[in-house]
């Protein structure tokens, strides 16, 4: 059975290369061809004879993926893609334009096991994880498609990112690398609903990354309502390990709340939370919810937005509110692939 060649890492593909009895050069310019031209098949890798690309392609398969459905934003140039993967599978991925240049928010995963009442990625159901090359194959579309370069990756597309971690740390090796697209890794985000043991996994990676935690509800009655995950690891196992990775990376910790009416935007809520987040190196990104006609959530009112990030810097908390972007075409993920599917 052939291996996709995109998803290894430089020293996997070096071993390959040099168990194939080709040289070590051959290896880097192999890699250069996948990872920073984000080539689709070997016949693009000039490069190299004939012969060993043709031999390339006996063994191995080049991950990729194809626009299914394209939407650019009237509003703010947001582009939303619904990609499809070899296998029939799809996937979601926004890119955004701001100031400092191009971020793309990429899927680590065909749907999601995690159930949150509040996101449309579980609502087709989950089928499986992507694999690194899969992960990085958003970029190069995208950037391909939109004649561009991103420089700010988020992962926070369909899918939860820790439940598929060794290919997502494999991901991030390969976009840092500068034989590839040589994206900094201050300049990328991963978000979680919070699998602890996966965290401190991440805090002994020592990977300058910006960890951003789902926590929606400033107590287990609240967060348990609105997030299943949190059964299993309760909020005071997800402020612990988040406490223990800012002490070991002194990189501040984001936390994401989506406000949704008369279940979390109360000034109690506010309060609690503040109290919770004492004293630590975070920020708190105030999120209004997205209208997902299946989930049946409110978005708060404006005088509840502000007054609860009113609550929070009073109380000494960094707060924002999540600007809204490509509004006009449903930029969330999980909408598109949950329509897709219901037509298949």
């Amino acid at each position: 059975m052939k291996r996709d060649i995109k998803s290894l890492s430089f020293d996997e593909l070096n071993s390959e290369i040099l168990a194939l009895g080709l040289p070590r050069f051959r290896s880097g310019q192999i890699y250069e061809w996948l990872h920073k031209y984000g080539v689709s098949s070997f016949e693009e890798m000039t490069n190299l004879s004939k012969d060993l690309r043709k031999r390339l392609a006996e063994a191995y398969f080049i991950s990729d993926c194809r626009i299914e459905q394209k939407y650019v934003s009237g509003l703010d140039e947001t582009v939303k893609y619904l990609f499809k993967l070899y296998d029939g599978e799809y996937i979601e991925s926004v890119v955004m334009k701001y100031k400092y240049g191009y971020t793309i928010c990429v899927s680590s995963q065909v749907g999601c096991k995690m159930g949150c009442t509040f996101c449309a990625s579980t609502l087709a159901g989950f089928k499986r994880n992507l694999e690194a090359g899969e992960i990085e194959s958003q970029l190069h579309c995208a950037q391909k498609d939109l004649n561009i370069r991103i420089s700010h990756i988020v992962l926070m597309g369909i899918g939860e990112p820790l439940d598929n971690y060794e290919n997502v740390i494999k991901f991030l090796h390969n976009v840092n690398n500068e034989n590839g697209l040589n994206i900094s890794m201050r300049n990328i985000t991963l978000s979680t609903c919070g699998i602890v043991p996966r965290i401190y996994d991440l805090m002994n990676e020592e990977l300058p990354i910006t960890l951003t935690i789902s926590l929606h509800a400033p107590n287990d009655l609240i967060r348990s309502r609105t997030m299943p995950v949190n059964h299993k690891w309760g909020i005071d196992a997800v402020i612990k390990a988040c406490r223990e990775y800012i002490n070991k990376t002194n990189r501040r910790v984001s936390f994401e709340y989506t406000l949704i009416n008369n279940v979390n935007d109360t000034f109690e809520c506010a309060k609690e939370l503040s109290d919770r987040l004492h004293g630590m190196l975070c920020h708190v990104n105030l999120i209004p919810v997205n209208d997902v006609a299946e989930r049946g959530n409110i978005r708060s009112s404006e005088e509840n937005i502000y007054r609860f990030a009113d609550v929070l810097k009073n109380n000494g908390i960094n707060a924002t509110i999540r600007r809204t972007l490509g509004s006009d075409i449903n930029a969330s993920c999980g909408q598109l692939r949950r329509k897709r599917n219901e037509v298949k």
